[in-house]
């Protein structure tokens, strides 16, 4: 069985297990989808007061909020193996993962696929949707392009961010519950344009943490609006690769903490 066909098969089982119990998953996932609809009301209210932010009108936030939101769910989804990983340090659960012939990185991907996580999903779809029926942008080929890019890019830079906390965790033992600030409040922050934000931010998360890159830029492309930001267009085309980048560089440092590990002694 190759590495492909074992994951299907972890999320086969994930599936089952979850449906097990199918009055509890339909309550977890309208909660998701209430507490995220929560959250676009919360901007809502904030343009019914002020009509703009800036020179963004709540449409155009919306396609960010959309967008943020529909890629941190399957990547919330996809990585909760890398999120409880300090479970498996703390417990010498992890020595047990590499007695297996398989990549730890395939056993965590598909430890669970949380289902639950379609409320935020499906939230941010209807938002996304929203945003592209009022503003009446076309689905041509460049924009179609755009958006999935953009999307992929962030479940590749939200994956990365988790796996970078579960990382840390080799030297830690505990989570550091620090690096919810990149994963939480890196959606609250993307889910605005970054031209709001001050130069040092948005230069933190450009070049460190490619936020920008791969949900701003392409983002600014879609509506037109590079120009007045002063972003070359073909900047907007390419930028979403960073996520895949950041990713590489996070599995490269999971690697390097495999080989620090030295199991709990329990």
């Amino acid at each position: 069985m190759n590495a492909l066909q074992l994951y299907l098969r972890y999320i086969s089982v994930s599936f089952q297990a979850q449906m097990q119990y199918k009055v509890s998953f339909l309550l977890q996932l309208i909660g998701q989808f209430g507490g995220t609809a929560i959250e676009f009301f919360a901007i809502w209210t904030l343009f019914n007061r002020f009509n703009q932010l800036g020179t963004w009108t709540l449409a155009e936030v919306a396609l960010f909020y959309g967008t943020v939101n529909t890629a941190f769910a399957c990547a919330d989804a996809i990585a909760r193996g890398f999120d409880l990983f300090g479970k498996l340090i703390r417990d010498g659960g992890f020595d047990r993962l590499l007695l297996r012939p398989r990549s730890t990185v395939l056993q965590l991907l598909g430890t669970e696929f949380t289902l639950k996580r379609m409320g935020r999903l499906l939230q941010g779809l209807a938002v996304l949707g929203w945003s592209l029926s009022t503003l009446q942008i076309p689905l041509s080929l460049s924009t179609v392009w755009l958006l999935l890019t953009a999307w992929l890019g962030s479940i590749a830079l939200f994956v990365g961010i988790v796996i970078v906390q579960a990382t840390l965790t080799f030297w830690t033992i505990e989570s550091l519950e620090i690096m919810n600030i990149l994963t939480y409040g890196g959606v609250e922050t993307a889910q605005y344009p970054f031209s709001i934000y001050r130069k040092w931010f948005q230069r933190f998360f450009t070049f460190l943490i490619p936020l920008a890159c791969v949900s701003y830029f392409p983002l600014l492309a879609v509506l037109n609006k590079a120009a007045e930001f002063s972003v070359p267009l073909w900047v907007c085309y390419v930028s979403p690769i960073a996520g895949f980048i950041f990713l590489g560089v996070s599995l490269k440092l999971w690697r390097i903490g495999e080989r620090y590990y030295c199991s709990t002694g329990s």
